[in-house]
């Protein structure tokens, strides 16, 4: 597969770019609104083919697929067009600002006839699939789960902190805590949140929430832009818990692990470490040439956006809100 990126963002230049290369794939093409910058990172990054913007790099590039890195107020608008010249799509997360601009994007490149897939690449990470197999087949009930991603943010610029783009600590990271708990207890019922502005930017720097489940299980989640870096999460559950530090970013060059607990006999895994840039791409393309539907399909997505639609709103609002449910 062939890939156009749209952006010289910085998770594209340090890591999807890089990803894309170890596998049997390509960067052929690169795109900026400015031109200068694009060819500049097309030098540097040794790739074909540099465009000034967009919409000429989708229609003059010889790609099969574009890498979607651009702020998250722009993902859908620029996934729709890059859909209209039939290339298909790897976005990145969150895919879209909410909910229903996520079904509509779905709904615009399945009616395009191209494949979509939110870059979620932590859920490529051979450990975040062990995790997940050991709550399920060694664990027993689970009753809690408390997932955090913290880091300091000091550039007042960032667009992280933009309103207009929709940046703020839940997007940005959040996205990452509400994936984990999910993937651990499913589509929560129920989601209570607060959030802080410390930078008096107009998007939340530091988010806590509660997502709670009718049968009684419930999963803490906290995000933000201020204090030290803070990456993990951890399963309680009747007979042990779970935990697993550093579990959302890890560098391609380093091993990882997880310790699990179960009636008192404590186990410690490690692993090797592995690109989960790479594997990601791999999975995306592999879907792409099959036919199949994505790891990260429709549903994952729209699930993940629905619990961040209501923390969102509640923070909002200052009240519990229910979870919408898929139709």
């Amino acid at each position: 597969m062939r890939f156009g990126v749209i952006s010289t963002a910085k998770i594209a230049r340090e890591d999807v770019i890089p990803g894309i290369r170890k596998s049997d794939h390509t960067v052929a093409a690169i795109s900026s609104r400015s031109r200068e910058q694009a060819s500049e990172a097309a030098e540097a990054l040794g790739i074909e083919s540099a465009f000034g913007d967009y919409e000429t790099m989708f229609a003059e590039a010889d790609i099969d697929a574009v890498y979607n890195p651009l702020p998250n107020a722009l993902h859908a608008e620029w996934s729709q067009r890059a859909a209209d010249h039939g290339l298909d799509v790897l976005c990145e997360k969150p895919l879209t600002v909410d909910t229903a601009g996520a079904v509509d994007l779905f709904d615009y490149c399945a009616d395009q006839g191209v494949t979509l897939m939110e870059a979620f690449m932590y859920q490529f990470h051979p450990r975040t699939r062990r995790a997940r197999d050991i709550v399920e087949n060694e664990l027993g009930e689970v009753h809690t789960v408390d997932a955090s991603f913290k880091f300091p943010l000091e550039d007042p610029d960032n667009i992280r902190l933009d309103p207009e783009l929709a940046g703020g600590s839940l997007m940005d990271v959040g996205c990452y805590a509400v994936s984990a708990a999910r993937g651990f207890l499913g589509e929560p019922d129920r989601a209570f949140a607060h959030a802080r502005d410390s930078r008096d930017s107009g998007v939340d720097t530091n988010l806590s929430g509660v997502l709670s489940y009718d049968d009684g299980q419930v999963a803490s989640i906290s995000c933000g832009f201020d204090g030290p870096d803070r990456d993990y999460y951890r399963v309680e559950t009747d007979d042990g818990w779970l935990e697993a530090p550093s579990c959302f970013g890890p560098e391609h060059d380093q091993s990882v692990s997880l310790t699990y607990s179960v009636d008192g006999r404590e186990v410690t895994e490690t692993f090797d470490p592995v690109d989960h840039y790479q594997l990601q791409v791999e999975a995306f393309a592999d879907a792409v040439e099959n036919g199949e539907t994505p790891p990260v399909d429709r549903a994952e997505t729209l699930g993940n956006m629905r619990a961040m639609d209501a923390l969102a709103r509640s923070a909002d609002t200052g009240e519990p809100v229910d979870v919408a449910q898929p139709e």
